[in-house]
């Protein structure tokens, strides 16, 4: 048993020092494992369905599948295109001076606000002159080559990356089972149905966890869309799909969503009177204040304590330590994978304790 126990430890840290050293692949990996996950259940389902009195080939169930995500991915991509039209049509119309003149009196009163309090020392103006410099150096430096070859690169690595994702995880839905299977016949006999029954566990939880995370989705879509909405603010469902899908980004998440939608609210708003503006203001703060309220006393509990049975201390450094990491992707990813690391370490340090235990009572 501790010589298994050796073997394993070893296995984990190979496993570590390979996902480290080949980020992308182990990346492509994960995501393939959680689409697979997502897409078995209706997979199965086209798998037995008949036509013609025969049943749908498990290859064209796949890629049936396929095509209700890229159907998905589509229609909600459409919310997005008018309020990128708009935004062309903002840039195209762009008036400087204009702007200049509608930041001119919050600049001044800000700099009348310091100056009364001495809190800086210059002349009166010289706030505004300073702002008006630097966004004519940013707009004058803005390199536009440099831009395009970004974009280049980012699409390139984008669309290398959604292939290797659809080959792994069309594999993975064909052979239906056959990682698993692989993995347990590495299992010596002894350990087999303790194996099956970590395996089983660790499915279970990861299956509440993304059913949970969708959950939270639909939750705060609902929620932002609907207040949004009421208070009249422009794109009220485009603002809220982005922030429920950057929700799934922890901590930062709900910061990007709000920040995303006073973007949009401001540069999409007609402001007669500075009220107006601050305004608007307001009610997105509002509606995102009442999401995130919703979503740290509701959802997070419920999806993340009772879904993976873990503390919210280990949670949170956890997501830190995801982070570390891999920034942005491994706050994401964080939890799953601590969470199977987690079940197998438990599971196995019980299957020990109760094998010793049985050997002090044979012995004696």
């Amino acid at each position: 048993m501790q010589r298994f126990f050796i073997y394993l430890i070893l296995v984990v840290l190979g496993f570590l020092l390979f996902g480290w050293y080949f980020s992308n692949i182990t990346i492509y990996l994960v995501i393939s494992l959680i689409l697979a996950a997502l897409l078995r259940p209706l997979t199965n389902r086209l798998n037995d369905f008949h036509l013609l009195g025969q049943h749908i080939p498990r290859w064209g169930a796949i890629l049936l599948s396929y095509s209700a995500i890229i159907l998905l991915l589509v229609s909600l991509s459409l919310l997005f295109f008018p309020l990128i039209n708009n935004q062309i049509l903002i840039l195209s119309e762009l008036d400087l001076n204009g702007i200049y003149e509608q930041i001119q009196l919050p600049v001044a009163r800000m700099e009348t606000f310091l100056l009364r309090h001495e809190l800086i020392e210059s002349q009166p103006g010289y706030l505004f002159e300073r702002l008006k410099g630097s966004m004519i150096e940013t707009i004058a430096g803005f390199d536009f080559t440099s831009f395009i070859g970004g974009v280049i690169n980012t699409t390139s690595s984008l669309f290398i990356g959604t292939m290797a994702i659809a080959f792994i995880s069309f594999f993975l839905l064909l052979e239906n089972g056959l990682l698993r299977r692989n993995l347990l016949n590495l299992i010596p006999n002894p350990y087999f149905e303790l194996s099956v029954a970590t395996f089983t566990k660790v499915e279970k939880l990861l299956s509440n966890y993304l059913s949970g995370l969708l959950l939270q989705m639909l939750a705060i879509f609902s929620i932002a869309s609907f207040g949004l909405s009421i208070f009249g603010v422009e794109y009220a469902l485009t603002i809220a799909l982005f922030a429920a899908v950057a929700n799934l980004i922890p901590y930062a998440g709900p910061l990007l969503g709000a920040t995303f939608g006073i973007i949009v609210g401001v540069s999409s708003g007609n402001f007669e009177t500075n009220t107006d503006f601050n305004y608007l203001i307001i009610k997105i703060l509002s509606v995102f204040g009442i999401v995130q309220i919703i979503d740290n006393i509701l959802l997070q509990p419920m999806i993340f304590s009772k879904s993976v049975k873990a503390h919210p201390l280990e949670i949170f450094v956890v997501i830190f330590a995801g982070a570390k990491i891999a920034g942005v992707v491994g706050m994401i990813f964080a939890i799953p994978v601590y969470t199977i690391f987690r079940v197998f370490i438990l599971e196995f340090y019980k299957g020990y304790k109760s094998y010793r235990i049985f050997t002090i009572k044979t012995s004696n």
